[in-house]
């Protein structure tokens, strides 16, 4: 990482740990410590924002350039040269997380008993920046996690399906895992993440085809970033790849106008929550999902075949 990079990463509220791994506060976690609502993954799942850890140990690494990535671009590789240790992981993330909420205590609307509480993230959302799958001792970082008390979500763009079936086999699969699906095919897939892995949609395919045989293990989530103008189309093929993963859960989520997206993107690509939801009901109409919660603040839509009890995870 050179000293220009890790320069734009700490002015954007980053904080690094070691070489590879760091933190940043969601702004959903700044606003449920406000009073001002929370992420809508408490209201789909019921995570709590302000205990969220939002953080990745890959943050240089990923083989990809989405058009629509709000991130400021990492090193296009197939393989992390250098990575920080678990230890050192699991040690320094609440302790980077405590120091850039510090400032809160002298906030007189802060709700303290939610500031208290947050000092010990019990969520670590493994998706930060970067491509979290390409950590080597990813197994390990999730099993000690969980070891500790905690829950992981891991958000992977299904590029590397041996990670995958590798946290299986260590039986060190996530609370919830997601894969983010940008394209109902490959040609729309090769110029929405702009990947250097020549057979990528193959390895989307068999991450796909691997979720599908992890829905007794864990909680399985598909990620659509609807991009209005590009990728909000042909429902019946997007139907068709999410029957491949069968995934419990199908987040469709508008894609927003912000970061560095803004240099690749228009304002006019970013989809009002209505259209959003009028997507979601295409797909519904060509699969057997429909949908079963929203939040408008946040433009995303949540499908499922059909709702449970368990949907809301309790702590």
């Amino acid at each position: 990482m050179n000293k220009e990079f890790r320069e734009k990463l700490e002015n954007q509220q980053y904080r690094i740990i070691g070489k590879q791994t760091a933190v940043k506060i969601c702004t959903w976690t700044k606003k449920s410590l406000r009073n001002e609502g929370v992420c809508y993954k408490e209201k789909f799942y019921g995570i709590k924002a302000h205990r969220c850890c939002q953080m990745t140990p890959a943050l240089g690494y990923c083989p990809n350039h989405c058009i629509f990535c709000w991130r400021i671009y990492t090193k296009r590789e197939e393989k992390m040269d250098e990575y920080d240790s678990v230890d050192l992981i699991i040690k320094e993330c609440p302790e980077k997380q405590q120091k850039l909420l510090e400032g809160y205590y002298g906030y007189k609307k802060v709700n303290l008993k939610k500031l208290e509480e947050s000092q010990e993230p019990m969520h670590y959302a493994i998706s930060l920046a970067g491509e979290p799958t390409m950590y080597p001792e990813l197994a390990e970082l999730i099993k000690k996690l969980h070891k500790n008390g905690k829950t992981t979500f891991l958000v992977t763009n299904g590029l590397f399906p041996e990670r995958i079936n590798e946290l299986k086999e260590k039986n060190a699969l996530p609370t919830q895992l997601y894969i983010s699906l940008d394209a109902p095919n490959e040609e729309l897939w090769g110029k929405i993440d702009r990947s250097i892995i020549k057979n990528g949609w193959e390895k989307v395919i068999k991450s796909l085809k691997l979720m599908k045989e992890l829905k007794k293990k864990t909680r399985t989530t598909i990620r659509i970033t609807a991009i209005k103008g590009i990728n909000m189309i042909k429902p019946k093929e997007w139907a068709e790849k999410l029957n491949i993963a069968d995934p419990e859960f199908i987040e469709v989520k508008g894609y927003m106008f912000i970061g560095d997206s803004r240099k690749r993107m228009k304002k006019e690509n970013m989809p009002l929550h209505e259209e959003v939801r009028e997507f979601a009901e295409e797909i519904c109409k060509n699969s057997d999902y429909k949908i079963i919660d929203e939040q408008e603040s946040s433009r995303v839509v949540l499908l499922m075949k059909k709702d449970n009890k368990n949907r809301i995870m309790k702590f």
